[in-house]
């Protein structure tokens, strides 16, 4: 049950999203409330890594990638779609990191792809043309959100600056403890020797793909 492998228990989950202690027990137990507020959905959903639809939402269309077709689907990761978009500009309002789609890949290939677990992964879209020819407006990204702060090295990654989602390319200097945001595409200004405390690293950007006109 994915409430038993998370470790965590009805009271604290109930704690997790607001309520009262018994609120998440009455809710599986007796069917009250008959459905769980859409926020309260989202929240637990992310936390426990499961699909909101088992918590009583909507049904999302699974889309398998095109180069896997002959996996059978039980054989694929399913990595979550969300409607972000990460500004690569001069910086937008993020969303609500609503789900949209699952989007399926071969597990051997996100292994070599990102050296570690599938767990952290999703795809959002690009806005904006500061990270042209690298990434462009409308491509979709494919974050590891386990490959963030812990890890940081020189690398394209999604990041939060004041209050501000965006995809820019950072450049450490451990001498300084500073990092500089860079935008590939140089008719964007260089954000040099930033406070690591100022820019919280929501994941690495691993892969990309577009659509082509």
């Amino acid at each position: 049950m994915a409430i038993q492998r998370s470790g965590e228990d009805y009271s604290s989950l109930s704690r997790l999203i607001g309520r009262n202690a018994a609120y998440i027990q009455q809710f599986i137990k007796r069917g009250v409330p008959r459905r769980l507020a859409e926020e309260d959905r989202r929240r637990l959903s992310r936390y426990l890594s499961i699909p909101e639809e088992k918590l009583g939402g909507p049904p999302v269309p699974e889309f398998v990638n095109a180069s896997m077709s002959g996996a059978r689907k039980a054989d694929l990761v399913l990595v979550p779609r969300l409607d972000v978009r990460a500004s690569a500009g001069h910086g937008a309002a993020d969303g609500d990191e609503r789900l949209v789609a699952r989007v399926g890949f071969h597990p051997g290939w996100l292994r070599e792809l990102t050296g570690g677990s599938p767990a952290g992964l999703s795809m959002i879209r690009v806005s904006g043309d500061s990270m042209v020819p690298t990434l462009a407006d409308g491509d979709e990204i494919l974050v590891d959100r386990g490959d963030a702060a812990d890890r940081l090295r020189d690398g394209i990654y999604v990041l939060r600056v004041d209050d501000m989602l965006m995809v820019k390319r950072l450049a450490i200097n451990p001498a300084a403890r500073s990092i500089s945001i860079v935008s590939d595409n140089a008719a964007y200004p260089v954000w040099a020797d930033r406070d690591p405390g100022e820019i919280e690293i929501i994941g690495r950007a691993v892969w990309t793909g577009r659509r082509i006109s």
